[in-house]
């Protein structure tokens, strides 16, 4: 029986993709900054562990506890809209501790077992904003592109190890909390130049022609951890699909 650990399960994509792991007979190792049992079946093939990524000390304690892992996927994130001019670098700092290098970290510290082992995969959750350009979400689109480059390269440096690196890439889910999640973040980060184009923007988001559900991307993480046919990238969701097959 394998065991997948998933980052940033307290709520949207991460929650979801916790659920269908189980649902299909995997352990389950859900973490999350401030555990909650609450929130997934009680199971003996389900553990809920506290980790903040940004932490080195929460990151080793966490795989202390999960044991050995067949599967890492980096999901945690927080989003952040707004205009990069009125965007604090403190701001972009803190996007990039927990999106870029959080993912980073978590995958460093799993590596040796997995090279070691000659198996394992390492699923990387990115975004739709790295397929097309996308108004009003330049921080955030650099911190998950950078991911983006980082996976691809190291799906390479990785290969003569039989260790798999993928990238699922979601659209917009308009029902996760991504915008609850910016917090006060994006507190200032409308300055009156940019308030017109905003409202035009954020009208278009709440027009979409296509969405992305959790449980698209819960499928895709699924589809990644369990591919065979050296397949890197997965969209999830219509809006994702559409995207990456324009390109």
């Amino acid at each position: 029986m394998k065991t997948v650990l998933i980052t940033g399960c307290s709520s949207g994509y991460g929650l979801e993709t916790a659920r269908h792991f189980h649902s299909q007979g995997w352990n389950v190792i859900a973490t999350m900054r401030t555990p909650r049992e609450d929130l997934l079946p009680r199971s003996e093939r389900l553990r809920v562990l506290a980790l903040d990524v940004t932490k080195p000390d929460s990151i080793a304690a966490a795989l202390a506890q999960s044991g050995p892992i067949d599967v890492l996927v980096n999901n945690a994130g927080i989003g952040l809209f707004g205009a990069f001019e009125a965007t604090p670098m403190a701001t972009v700092r803190e996007i990039f501790e927990t999106n870029t290098f959080g993912a980073m970290a978590m995958t460093q510290a799993v590596l040796p077992l997995f090279r070691t082992r000659r198996s394992g995969v390492v699923v990387n959750v990115t975004s739709s904003a790295t397929l097309a350009p996308m108004p009003m979400v330049a921080a955030y689109t650099a911190s998950k592109t950078a991911i983006e480059g980082f996976t691809e390269s190291l799906a390479l440096e990785l290969e003569p190890f039989g260790v798999s690196v993928k990238l699922v890439e979601p659209g917009y889910g308009p029902s996760t909390s991504f915008t609850n999640n910016t917090g006060s973040r994006m507190d200032g980060l409308i300055p009156e130049a940019y308030a017109s184009y905003a409202q035009r923007v954020f009208a278009s988001f709440a027009q979409p022609t296509a969405v992305t559900t959790e449980s698209d991307v819960a499928g895709g993480v699924w589809r990644a951890a369990n591919d065979t046919t050296g397949r890197l990238r997965f969209a999830a969701g219509a809006d994702a699909v559409a995207l990456a097959e324009s390109r």
